[in-house]
Order: C-alpha cells, then structure tokens, then sequence
C-alpha cells in the first residue's frame, strides 16, 4: 500500500475532486481526515470509506477560513503527532466564477471570485499545513490543485485561469521556502473532467457565449488528446495518490500534467 501509515488532511472533500482523491488514498493505507463546509456530505464520505475497512474521519471546515484550518490541522496533530499529507481540492461554481463570460462584461469582483476563494485558500492550507509539519518535523508533502488553463489559450475564463496560474508560481515559491524544513511541494494539474459539474456547467455557459449547442463541445473534450481519452477523476486521484507516496518523492517543485497528452497545452 503506498501510503501505508499517512495521515493525510484533506480539504473540500465533499467536492468531486477531492472526493476521489480522499477514497484513493484512503484505499493505499492513508488516515484521512476529510473537511467541507457541508458537513453531512462529508460524513457521507468518511461512512463510505470506514465502511471499506479504511480509516477516515469528518470535520466541518471552512478552507477559506484561517483559524478553522489552524483547529483542524491542531486536532489532527493532537491524535496523530504529524502530518505527512496536506491536498486542497477547493473550487467554486462556474457562475460564481464568471467562467464563460467574455471579459468585456465580466465585472471586477467576479474576476477576482477565482483568485481570493481558489489561490488564496491554497495558500492559507498550504502554509498552516507547512507550518504543523515543521512543528512536528513531519517533512511530508503539500499537494496543490491547478488545472491546465493556465498553459491553455481559452477564451472567457480571464479568473480562472488567472488563478491556476498564480497557484504554479506559489508552488515553485513554497517548494523553495518549505525545502528547507524536508517539506515537498507539488503540483498536480489535470485537464477539464466531464463527469464534474463544473466541467458541466463551464461547457453550457462557454456554448451559450459562443453560440454553439453544448453537446457539439462536450463530444469536442476526448478528441483533445493525444490517446483520444477523456480523463476522469479517479484518474487524478490515482496520479495525486502516487505524487505524495514515497514512490514519488523525487518529483518536487513540478507542474505534474495529468491529461494524456493534450494537444493545446503549451
């Protein structure tokens, strides 16, 4: 088992993200303690799973909120003295986003949506989790969460793609800064999943805007890469679940590709 005797804080769980790298890891030997806003989802979750015979446990966590991700982050130290793995799959609705709006109409506070709930919360969790790893001279792993809008050249996604972007620079910057305590940081930048909603709902406002019916540029999403798959989210989890695992360690301060070779990323 890869992650056999991990502890792993994972935030957003209840998104469809998240979700699937919390099961993931969970299946390879990690504890994971799972947080969301929703509650009820996330106990939903951590059922799921100790119900497969691994161990997780569900908090009620804002990742936007600093002294809630410090009390999350304390209990987790107080039952287990570490952390070895910290992932946030934070995102936000594609219409809170503006996402598929030209930015000609795209008011300032929506543009900025992205980048204070997205950039900042991975910001916030990576440094408190950097912070209790030193403490506890844990040397583990912060994964962060980006998407391949940032090396995409995609009309009506100015927020978003400005906040994947910023999430990559931090990467290289934290990987630095946490280095010298033994802490890696990595990045894991997968390409749009339809089966998420907001690969959904990105798709029906980019079409509306375009003027071109949704199930034309959803057939459009598989014939992008290179081996004409379509990624799902169980594959994102299976390459994250190997980007914190010992097996990975040497990859460090990258920008980790998942999206079978999509041909317009740069």
């Amino acid at each position: 088992m890869k992650l056999q005797n991990k502890v792993a804080a994972i935030f957003a769980a209840n998104g469809a993200i998240a979700r699937e790298v919390a099961i993931e890891m969970a299946k390879e030997g990690a504890s994971v303690y799972l947080s969301g806003r929703d509650l009820d989802k996330v106990k939903s979750l951590s059922d799921e799973i100790n119900t497969g015979g691994a161990s997780a446990k569900a908090y009620q966590v804002d990742a936007t909120n600093e002294s809630e991700i410090e009390n999350f982050i304390q209990q987790i130290i107080e039952e287990e003295g570490k952390l070895d793995i910290v992932f946030n799959g934070i995102g936000i609705r594609a219409e809170e986003g503006g996402y598929g709006k030209p930015s000609t109409v795209l008011s300032f506070k929506t543009f900025m949506k992205p980048l204070e709930t997205i950039l900042g919360s991975q910001f916030l969790t990576s440094r408190v989790g950097a912070k209790f790893m030193q403490e506890t001279e844990s040397k583990g792993t912060i994964l962060m969460l980006t998407a391949s809008l940032s090396r995409l050249k995609a009309p009506f996604m100015a927020g978003i793609t400005a906040a994947c972007t910023g999430i990559e620079g931090m990467t290289r910057v934290l990987a630095s800064e946490f280095g010298m305590a033994g802490i890696k940081v990595i990045c894991i930048n997968p390409t749009a999943m339809p089966e998420t909603r907001t690969i959904q709902e990105t798709t029906q406002q980019n079409a509306k805007t375009m003027g071109i019916p949704p199930e034309v540029m959803a057939e459009q999403m598989p014939n992008s890469s290179l081996l004409k798959t379509t990624l799902t989210t169980n594959d994102t989890a299976k390459v994250a679940t190997f980007l914190v695992s010992d097996a990975g360690a040497a990859l460090n301060s990258h920008i980790v590709d998942v999206d079978f070779g999509t041909a317009s990323v740069i």
